[in-house]
Parts: C-alpha cells; sequence; structure tokens
C-alpha cells in the first residue's frame, strides 16, 4: 500500500446487511478521522436493504460533515477495486438455519444454546458460509490482492484456517468481537475489583495489568491475570460466584446467557482458570448436555430461541428504518452506536496506532506448548506490515486437550468443505466434543442434508 492509499483508505464490506456489523461499521467510517477520508463500499446480494443502509451511510456522513464517498452494490466486484481491506460479514438466513440446526441436533440429544461454531450447527454453518467465502476470496486474489481479508462469520476459527491454508497468498485474519480491547481488559479489573467504573481506567492503570488470554475462537481462557504483580484471578472467580448468587435462566437475553455466571465459576474450579466466552464456551462441553444421572445444580443448556431472534432482528431493521425515514433525527446516529472491534482494527491499522487486539491467527509459537500453526484467538500486533501474537506461554493440561479437539474438529470441517469431501464431513462430525452416537451423527447429516438443501452447495447431494 502507499501513502495516498493509507490518507483514503477503501474499505469494502461484503454483507452489509449483516446489522450487528454493518451499522457500526457507518459510525466507525464517519467517526474516524484516519478512515472518515476513504471509502465506505456496502455489497448486499439484497437490494432492498443494500438501498437502506447506503442512504443511511449517505445521511450520517452528511450530517457529520466528513468526505467519505460511499459506494455499493449487489455485486461485489463493482466495487473490490483498490480496495485496501475486505470485511466478510454476511450470513443468509442464518436464524431459520441455526434454529433448524438446533432442532435436529436436540432431536437426537445434542442441546445448542448457539449452534454456529461447534456441534452439528457450527459445522452446518461453515458448509452453507464457506463455499461463498471461498468465491469471495478468488475475486479479491483476481481484483484487489493487495487487501486484507478480515472474516466476521462464524465459526470464525474454521473460515480463518480456510483462508489462511486455501488463500496463502492473501493477507487475512479472523475476528470475534467476544474479546474487543479495551473494553475486556476493563472489564476484568472492575470484576477484580481494582475499578469501579469506566472512569477509572486509564492507561496507567491498563499498564500495570498484566492479563493474557488464549484458545481457540469462543473456547478462550484467562490464563494470567496479575496487578503490580499480584493474581487477581481469584477475585475476578468470585465476582462470577457472587453473581451466580443473583442469576437468571437468561431472561430477555436468551439461551447464550443463561447460566453464565455460575458456569464460569464451576469451571473455574474445575480447571483453574476463568473461561472468557461461557455464552459460547458452555456449549463446546458435555457438562451441560444433560446426558448425566445425577441432578446438577446448573441445568442443561436452554436451546437457540429463533422467534426471538427474529424479533430483535425486526427491531434493529425498525431502528434503521427510523432513521432512514426521518422519524429520528440522523443527528442521534452517533450516540445510539459506538465503535466495531474490525473497523477498531483498520482504522489502527491505517494510522499506526499501535494499539493491541484481540484475533484469530496462526498460534506461531505464542502458546508454546501447541503447535505454530494452531489457529487461536490471540492478542496481537496487528500493522500493515502484519499480525504479531505476543507470548502468552503454555496452555494449561486438560483445557489444552480439549483445545486440540475442537481445532480437529474446525480443521476437518475447513477441509471438507473446501474438498468437497463427504468423508471428511462425516470424520469432523465424529471428531466433534459433542458427538456421542456414530448412528446419530449420520442421522443428523442426514436430516440436515435434507432440510437445508436451499442453502447448501449441490455437490453434497452428487
Amino acid at each position: 500500500m502507499n501513502d495516498v492509499k493509507l490518507l483514503k483508505p477503501k474499505v469494502v464490506v461484503l454483507g452489509a446487511g449483516s446489522l450487528f456489523f454493518g451499522r457500526q461499521s457507518i459510525w466507525q467510517m464517519v467517526t474516524s478521522p484516519y478512515l472518515n477520508n476513504g471509502t465506505l463500499a456496502l455489497v448486499d446480494t439484497d437490494e432492498a436493504r443494500l438501498a437502506k443502509l447506503l442512504k443511511l451511510a449517505r445521511m450520517v456522513a452528511e450530517e457529520q460533515g466528513v468526505r467519505l464517498t460511499v459506494e455499493g452494490s449487489t455485486d461485489r466486484r463493482d466495487v473490490l477495486k483498490d480496495a485496501d481491506f475486505v470485511v466478510l460479514s454476511f450470513a443468509k438466513d442464518t436464524v431459520k438455519y441455526r434454529g433448524i440446526d438446533c432442532a435436529v441436533s436436540e432431536k437426537y440429544g445434542i442441546r445448542m444454546c448457539s449452534g454456529d461454531t461447534i456441534g452439528p450447527g457450527g459445522i452446518f454453518r461453515a458448509m452453507r458460509e464457506l463455499p461463498v467465502i471461498m468465491e469471495c476470496v478468488r475475486d479479491i486474489e483476481e481484483i484487489c490482492p493487495d487487501a486484507w481479508v478480515i472474516n466476521y462469520i462464524n465459526p470464525s476459527a474454521v473460515h480463518g484456517i480456510a483462508l489462511s491454508r486455501y488463500a496463502p497468498s492473501l493477507k487475512s485474519f479472523a475476528l470475534c468481537d467476544g474479546l474487543h480491547m479495551p473494553h475486556v481488559k476493563r472489564n476484568y479489573l472492575k470484576r477484580a475489583g481494582i475499578i469501579a467504573d469506566a472512569k477509572e481506567y486509564t492507561e496507567d492503570v491498563a499498564g500495570r495489568f498484566d492479563f493474557r488470554i488464549a484458545g481457540v475462537n469462543h473456547f478462550t481462557w484467562l490464563l494470567k491475570a496479575e496487578f503490580d504483580g499480584r493474581d487477581v484471578a481469584p477475585l475476578i472467580a468470585e465476582s462470577l460466584r457472587r453473581a451466580a448468587e443473583t442469576g437468571t435462566d437468561g431472561g430477555d437475553r436468551g439461551a447464550k446467557a443463561a447460566h453464565n455466571d455460575a458456569i464460569g465459576y464451576e469451571l473455574y474450579n474445575v480447571f483453574g482458570y476463568v473461561p472468557t466466552c461461557v455464552a459460547h464456551t458452555k456449549e463446546y462441553l458435555r457438562y451441560w448436555q444433560g446426558l448425566g444421572k445425577t441432578v446438577e445444580p446448573i441445568p442443561q443448556l436452554h436451546i437457540w430461541e429463533t422467534e426471538e431472534r427474529y424479533k430483535r432482528h425486526d427491531a434493529m431493521w425498525k431502528q434503521v428504518d427510523d432513521f432512514v425515514s426521518g422519524g429520528r433525527p440522523i443527528s442521534e446516529y452517533r450516540t445510539a452506536f459506538g465503535p466495531d472491534h474490525a473497523t477498531d482494527i483498520i482504522e489502527n491499522m491505517v494510522g499506526g496506532l499501535g494499539k493491541p487486539y484481540y484475533i484469530n491467527t496462526l498460534n506461531r509459537g505464542a502458546v508454546s506448548n501447541m503447535n505454530g500453526d494452531a489457529f487461536l484467538e490471540l492478542c496481537c500486533e496487528v500493522t500493515l506490515d502484519g499480525v504479531k501474537p505476543l507470548p502468552v506461554g503454555e496452555m494449561p493440561r486438560g483445557i489444552r486437550g480439549m483445545q486440540e479437539l475442537v481445532l480437529d474438529t474446525h480443521e476437518l470441517t475447513a477441509e471438507a468443505v473446501v474438498e468437497r469431501s463427504f468423508a471428511k464431513l462425516r470424520r469432523a462430525m465424529m471428531t466433534d466434543p459433542l458427538v456421542n452416537s456414530i448412528g446419530d451423527a449420520d442421522n443428523i447429516i442426514k436430516e440436515l442434508l435434507e432440510q437445508e438443501r436451499e442453502a447448501l452447495p449441490s455437490w453434497w447431494y452428487e
């Protein structure tokens, strides 16, 4: 990249209709002085949704008085030229198909509260999304081979593995917003009682807090937490225990929120380390699948709630409609939203700000007792020159073994999809930590292939 491009970076969002990212990307591209002289190109196959977001982006840019150029197309090839960053953020009918994944799996005794990363849900979501990702990759290789490719689609690790293995010439990494810095660091300082609120979070306080998180995406653990050299991990765990006493079953926050503090504290008791993404991690483990003979104080997992998710998406689109129609002043957009993990990182790279971020990338020795090509979520220096994972130390026994099993499942899934191999698809399913029966797994594959035919490539049926 040359200096001219850095002054006017071009960010292409493939899947702008993905509301969890599309709205925040507009906020960041307009607000950041490092980005708002550049170009935001929005791509979505749904013309109506794309038109709304394009209008919204232009309204916000005009209201803020910035020179951001806003482009859009239903065909990604129209806007990829000269891209500096391409963010993959699409998921067609994901609520519907995650619901199918979870319902069929539950029929065979596998309970998933999210259903998009591990278990049959994670495998089949990759089967739906990864072929499209690889089509995008081929266009990027042809049209803008120097662009950074940022995957924001679950299962993030599976797709990141595929990008690193099957498109090695591209600069790529994968993201999940669960460990967004500095919020995650501030959260653990609050849990440890070091600070009471965000106002007390300063560079001095942050610099005195040595914390290290690592693991496969959605299966990460707090491996070190020291403030001024004192271990504060027990204080963080104690905060989970106290919160669990008044915790609920998730309420209106849904299945992913149910009993997280209690589960986090229970896992700390067993393994000696705090899990950092309990809403997903609990789904990676067999303990809350309802298979035990003893009545446990923490009940089995709640199942992904399809109808509630539809309601949330409708509410988010109504919010967009209110801004676009003038029902809500566009001047309120800046306070209604905030920075996003992906565009924070892009801003950091373009501006050379030197901030560390958690991304999913190759280990390269950061976790000393795992392979260099293990695809892990790690704190990294992320610059235009590349990604450098920061040292972590060893992954503890027990946790490391579970990490390797998850990685094997993810790697087999990526291989199965890209190589179009039914044998590897079946092998991935049998390796998955939630699967307990070969016969049940075969039936899950059969039924999901039948029910999701419209969303899956034809080669699975040949």
